[in-house]
């Protein structure tokens, strides 16, 4: 557990370095990646060692409509929040509510303030290019997978198969890593 979070703190801190040398004044940051790879902690470690205001943080976990969702999701990010922002305009970007299972409200996102966009899905190449930072988050599949169905304690273990073919399809045609300005391994 202290490797874990040795390494978590270590990369969080190599994107907030990268973040630092932006010369945006609202830089937008993706974080991808697939299951299990640490992907939320270290979004939480780099908003909170984030210089300055903290940036605003989405998780796409909230924007999923459903198991199925991915890749709707992340061309929602596209669509609703990020061009509008690369156009100096506010986006938005609405909540999907998993207990429901619907839409839900709409978050406005306006200019001003940085922006911290992570989950399975969000580095598209449409949203690579409207980024000022594109990282992708690794780790041995083996412990990515314990750590997603430990993290999840039962409720991703029927979804896992699904969930992983639509990222290994998301993987095949946007390759984002070989978008990513970082690759990060989340295990030594």
């Amino acid at each position: 557990m202290a490797d874990e979070l040795a390494r978590i703190a270590h990369n969080a801190q190599t994107i907030v370095a990268a973040a630092a040398r932006l010369p945006r004044r609202h830089p937008i940051v993706l974080i991808d990646g697939p299951s299990g790879a640490g992907k939320s902690v270290t979004a939480d470690a780099v908003v909170a060692a984030w210089e300055g205001e903290m940036p605003l943080l989405l998780r796409m976990d909230e924007v999923y409509p459903g198991w199925g969702g991915l890749w709707q999701a992340g061309e929602h990010i596209e669509t609703s929040l990020l061009e509008p922002l690369s156009r100096g305009e506010t986006g938005r970007w609405r909540r999907y509510d998993w207990h429901e299972k619907r839409q839900a409200e709409w978050h406005d996102v306006a200019q001003g303030r940085a922006l911290v966009v992570e989950g399975c899905g969000v580095l598209t190449q449409g949203n690579a290019a409207r980024a000022h930072l594109r990282v992708w988050l690794d780790g041995d599949p083996d412990a990515r997978k314990r750590r997603a169905l430990e993290r999840d304690r039962g409720a991703f273990d029927a979804h896992w198969d699904a969930w992983a073919a639509q990222m290994d399809a998301f993987e095949a045609q946007h390759r984002p890593r070989s978008l990513a300005d970082l690759v990060l391994w989340a295990d030594d």
